[in-house]
């Protein structure tokens, strides 16, 4: 059988869709929750809100998104008090 400019073609770009899907399934990593007194406290979202708001002194940045359960991405730090993941 005879490989054709279009079958190599058509493998380097099955290549590159599977090394993309393979590269974009590694583990997301976020920052964790600090390991302080204040923060080992937080229960919810609106306790993180009351700091991390648009209004607050550590506004999230741009892009956050608008999700409603902060530690399904954050790690909590040793000890919590909070809800767990």
């Amino acid at each position: 059988m005879k490989v054709t400019n279009r079958d190599s073609i058509f493998i380097a770009v099955i290549l590159i869709i599977v090394l993309t899907l393979v590269l974009g399934a590694k583990e997301r990593t976020t920052k964790a929750v600090p390991d302080d007194a204040t923060h080992k406290q937080v229960t919810s979202r609106e306790a993180c809100m009351s700091c991390h708001s648009a209004e607050g002194i550590h506004p999230q940045p741009m892009g956050h998104p608008k999700a409603n359960q902060c530690f399904q991405c954050h790690k909590q730090p040793e000890h919590w008090v909070g809800p767990s993941k």
